[in-house]
């Protein structure tokens, strides 16, 4: 039986040789000061340029899009030469790389932002969250968020236009699409959930409301550099960074919907992965399989044998491994001939050089 994992899909205009994606994993490693991509992140992508397809790390919009120490970003000429050497080198190696564009939104620190109050859909405190700041060492500093502004009607029209220069400055950067990032409890989320936005205005309230900046969002990108180069990340059932919202199954098939509407090239869904989380309720699923009808792709807590069925199934059509890529370069190779994953290290994950990023070696025959 051939695996499902291992057939080509189309992505958009890209032919992928198979439907194994890396999904967007902070490694906070940009060259400082300025926040730039490195030749060590360059090394990093291209040992796993066997993916399908490479999402890279977030990466932040803006100043004011940061949330931790060491994160690049991709609004300077710097910061856009140093993705060209990661695109250079992922293309070297006949990979196909996006962009995750980033903005935090409330999940910071005057520390991570230029001491500027970071903004939000709404002045709310993310409870019980911390960031990482520089705190002078190679480890990371733990602090508390502080309490964001709420987002002005100018604030909005102000990071819609930070969004659309940031495609075109991924684009010039050489990569392929680029991802938004609307999970986690970022700022696309804040406006998203209701448990975080209590706006009164017509960006909050409704679930039309609340999901008409991500429909704004979403309209810039695919204006600047086309629908087959626009993915959209959601995480429907997480409570990361404090965003929940009270009827997700209901909120995230109308997001579904709408980005269908744009004709974008992928939806990812990030299920919930901790060790006890609820599985993902099949219900949901197939509701988001009937309303979004071009690529599919989840992430969490999948393994070869359950990305398969999924995908068999017509549920998914990639399927996204996280943390495995941390330690196995070579993964699809891995997951192709059953050979055993190797585990990463914690506390590399964060921060420091090449020890925990470029390090862990391809399986020895």
């Amino acid at each position: 039986m051939t695996n499902s994992l291992f057939q080509p899909i189309k992505l958009g205009a890209v032919s992928l040789k198979n439907r194994i994606v890396m999904p967007p994993m902070t490694r906070s490693r940009a060259t400082q000061p300025g926040n730039e991509a490195n030749e060590m992140m360059a090394e990093y992508y291209a040992q796993r340029a066997s993916a399908g397809l490479i999402i890279a790390e977030g990466t932040q919009i803006s100043p004011l899009g940061q949330g931790y120490a060491w994160t690049p970003g991709i609004y300077s000429p710097a910061q856009i030469a140093g993705w060209k050497k990661v695109t250079d080198a992922v293309h070297a190696k006949g990979g196909t790389i996006f962009a995750q564009l980033w903005h935090v939104g409330r999940v910071s620190h005057p520390a991570n932002t230029g001491g500027v109050q970071p903004i939000s859909s709404s002045a709310l405190t993310a409870e019980s969250v911390k960031v990482f700041i520089d705190n002078g060492t190679d480890e990371p500093g733990f602090v508390d968020v502080v309490e964001p502004r709420e987002m002005s009607k100018a604030d909005i029209k102000n990071v819609i236009e930070e969004y659309r220069q940031a495609a075109l400055n991924a684009i010039e950067a050489g990569f392929d699409g680029v991802e938004l990032h609307g999970a986690n409890g970022y700022l696309i989320n804040q406006f998203i959930d209701s448990e975080a936005n209590v706006r009164t205005d017509e960006y909050g309230g409704t679930i039309e409301n609340r999901l008409r900046f991500l429909d704004q969002v979403v309209a810039i990108l695919v204006e600047a550099i086309g629908a087959d180069r626009v993915g959209v990340r959601l995480a429907p059932f997480t409570s990361l960074n404090g965003t929940i919202d009270a009827t997700p199954i209901e909120t995230y098939t109308a997001a579904a919907k709408l980005l269908n509407a744009h004709q974008i090239v992928y939806l990812h869904i990030a299920e919930v992965d901790w060790d006890d989380a609820p599985e993902t309720p099949v219900l949901f699923i197939q509701a988001i399989r009937k309303v979004f009808t071009r690529i599919l792709i989840y992430a969490g807590r999948y393994n070869a044998e359950k990305g398969h069925r999924a995908i068999s199934a017509g549920l998914a059509d990639m399927i996204a491994f996280g943390r495995p890529f941390v330690a196995n370069p070579d993964l699809p190779e891995r997951i192709k001939n059953g050979y055993p994953l190797a585990q990463h290290n914690p506390n590399t994950l964060f921060g420091g050089g090449k020890e925990g990023l470029t390090d862990y070696a391809e399986y020895a025959k």
